[in-house]
């Protein structure tokens, strides 16, 4: 037993003084002077600090942190010896969860209590438990940008900041329902206030506060947002966050699972609020006539917010609506076609035949080929597209042969004007292959689009997803029909109303410069009739999914140096590959899809990655903007949100994220 005494009182055991700090990182904190052996366990060390402030309180949040290892003593079993805790150690005994700010999606803050010892991958998931956003997989943390200093000091307005740091979960418990909304957010006035601020939208920003918002002017101001996510297998107070610290909460990985508006009223609103900032911001270009169609859902969006009327079907018994989808559910999945039918679909290639126009464009080293577009007899079979000279020679050797599997599709529309083009980037040895294909229509574009995307992705327009994209595509292509081309003049339908309607607050600042509001608001009131039929949350996911169709959607920029070049280039990771783009102008240089990976390695020394692809193609770069372990993380998320089954429901794998994620320290 530690502290035994001579009676001249010496001890003479192996003991010897621990001091600990009680409270969070202070200095002047009160400390506590413990006499301890390398045998005591943590679990005792604690029971000794409880017993020596002599103060009556919940003690159960409380652990020790070793400042100098930056570690939590979390294992109340090991002895002072296996951690390796000598007299010198500075130990801290305090909270584990403080409080933090967090500026969500939809720009607004929020005050709660947050772990600081629990890896960041599951003190984000406590987060979304508490503010109800399911899969919160796709969310982490990112420091908020530091604020410039301005010449001219201006009075900022007060921003109002909802607290719940006094709202507290069963753990392992689902939170239960109450008037329509989680119970724990029934508790009082402020935190129903709180719930309505996460479940609606918000009103489109004031123009002028819009334009002083920074905004990135090119690919390389697009790289600093992504130099500041956190390490999701570290905890907060590894990484230097402190107690009321503001911290951002985005959704990092673009990849949305299961998106229902029945469950996931607050996980809705606040996509739609990232892919509207997103676009304000300007950190997803967009054109022109898209824009009109993104400015007429936000106004149809904001009217049915401040009306409160939802425009969605209210169900007499929840339970029976839920059991009315489990059943449809099921008939869908009996419902077969005839066996016929199911021959043919075995036996039969889905192909596409047609006369298009090609314009064809080859990027080499030192060399541009250059040639017109030509009208050429094209064949698109499984994940090839064939060009011929005309259609009797189609069963000859074709002009060209392109295997679209690995390559990018960029749409290149405008309604209308008629324009219907979609641009190929296709790898080839040389280079990369440039090819414009375009179409007479709609109904022939929509079609051609929907399967060069999947021949991007490897599959073929044999797959069940065919039939929906062609739909997709269509659908987005209505909304732009009326809203986006003329010059104004058409008159607004009967129940298109400019009441409330200030299109500044709507478009992108760059239109903002390019028109003026009596040019734009026609434009939107004539978009918004394609639009003024769809509920609130049909609304939101039409924006959010014309938003995930624009060519550079959910790309996150990384400058890197590539093995063997002297200069600084662009990765951008897309939730299904990574491309490799010239800094200097923006153009794709290379794609690689995350299908033909085979394994990647980071050294952390020389902080450099290395990917294996398939075909021995080797890849390895150092990062200049960012941690490498930021692209790693990245790769490791995006391959781990491709595991999930919607069989599993929201179980998730923790170890196996953490595992494809984190360093060397994770393992």
């Amino acid at each position: 037993m530690a502290g035994m005494k001579t009676a001249t009182g010496d001890y003479i055991d192996s003991s010897w003084e621990l001091r600990v700090f009680v409270g969070e990182e202070d200095p002047e904190a009160e400390s506590v002077t413990l006499r301890v052996t390398g045998e005591s366990h943590i679990g005792g060390v604690l029971l000794k600090i409880v017993e020596e402030i002599k103060r009556k309180q919940d003690w159960s949040d409380h652990a020790i942190w070793w400042e100098q290892k930056r570690q939590w003593l979390l294992q109340t079993h090991w002895t002072l010896d296996k951690y390796g805790i000598l007299a010198d150690a500075r130990l801290f005994f305090g909270p584990q969860h403080r409080p933090i700010i967090l500026r969500l999606p939809n720009r607004r803050a929020v005050r709660l209590r947050a772990s600081f010892s629990q890896p960041l991958f599951q003190a984000v998931a406590a987060i979304c438990r508490l503010l109800s956003i399911r899969h919160p997989e796709e969310l982490s943390l990112l420091r908020a940008p530091e604020k410039k200093e301005k010449k001219k000091k201006e009075k900022e307005p007060e921003e109002e900041l909802y607290d719940l740091t006094k709202v507290v979960l069963a753990g392992g418990v689902a939170p239960a329902l109450f008037r329509g909304m989680p119970a724990h957010f029934s508790d009082s006035a402020q935190t129903e206030a709180c719930y309505h601020m996460l479940s609606r939208p918000q009103p489109p920003p004031d123009p002028l506060v819009l334009q002083r918002l920074p905004r990135p002017s090119s690919l390389l101001d697009k790289t600093q947002l992504h130099s500041r996510w956190l390490d999701s297998s570290r905890c907060l107070m590894q990484q230097g966050v402190k107690a009321g610290d503001m911290l951002w909460l985005r959704f990092k990985y673009y990849s949305f699972f299961d998106l229902d508006p029945k469950t996931d009223p607050v996980r809705l609103t606040q996509l739609y609020e990232q892919a509207r900032w997103d676009l304000l911001l300007e950190e997803t270009d967009c054109t022109e006539e898209e824009m009109m169609v993104f400015a007429a859902l936000q106004y149809h969006i904001n009217k049915l917010s401040q009306s409160g009327e939802a425009g969605e079907p209210t169900a007499a018994d929840p339970g029976l609506d839920d059991l009315d989808a489990a059943l449809n559910n099921l008939e869908v999945k009996l419902e077969g076609s005839a066996p016929t039918d199911v021959l043919d679909n075995l036996t039969t290639i889905p192909e596409l035949k047609d006369h298009l126009r090609i314009f064809r464009l080859t990027l080499r080293p030192r060399k541009l080929t250059l040639k017109g577009y030509r009208q050429h007899w094209v064949v698109f079979k499984e994940t090839t597209l064939s060009y011929y000279k005309s259609q009797e020679e189609a069963p000859g050797d074709p002009i060209q042969q392109l295997n679209l599997k690995g390559c990018e599709v960029v749409p290149d529309v405008n309604v209308s004007g008629q324009k219907f083009c979609i641009k190929l980037l296709v790898p080839s040895p040389e280079g990369m292959s440039e090819i414009h294909v375009r179409c007479q229509d709609e109904k022939q574009y929509a079609h051609w689009m929907a399967g060069c995307r999947l021949a991007s992705k490897g599959r073929t327009m044999a797959d069940s997803s065919y039939a929906s994209e062609v739909q997709a595509i269509l659908a987005f292509l209505s909304l732009q029909r009326t809203g986006g081309g003329g010059s104004g003049n058409h008159p607004p339908g009967p129940d298109a109303s400019a009441e409330g309607l200030n299109p500044y607050g709507l478009v992108a600042p760059r239109f903002q410069r390019k028109f003026k509001a009596k040019q734009l608001t026609p434009r939107i009131l004539e978009a918004h009739q394609n639009v003024a039929q769809l509920s609130l949350s049909e609304a939101q996911l039409r924006f959010i999914q014309a938003w995930q169709s624009l060519p550079d959607f959910g790309i996150s920029y990384v400058v890197v140096r590539f093995k063997g070049s002297r200069k600084d280039e662009i990765l951008g990771i897309a939730n299904n590959r990574l491309i490799r783009i010239d800094l200097a102008v923006g153009d794709v240089v290379k794609t690689w899809r995350f299908s033909n990976m085979r394994q990647w390695n980071v050294n952390w020394d020389i902080r450099q990655v290395a990917i294996e692809f398939d075909e021995h193609i080797n890849v390895a770069f150092s990062c200049v903007s960012a941690s490498c372990r930021i692209v790693h993380e990245y790769i490791g998320g995006y391959i781990f949100l491709s595991t999930r089954e919607r069989a599993r429901g929201e179980e998730l794998d923790e170890d196996l994220f953490l595992q494809l994620t984190g360093g060397h320290e994770a393992f």
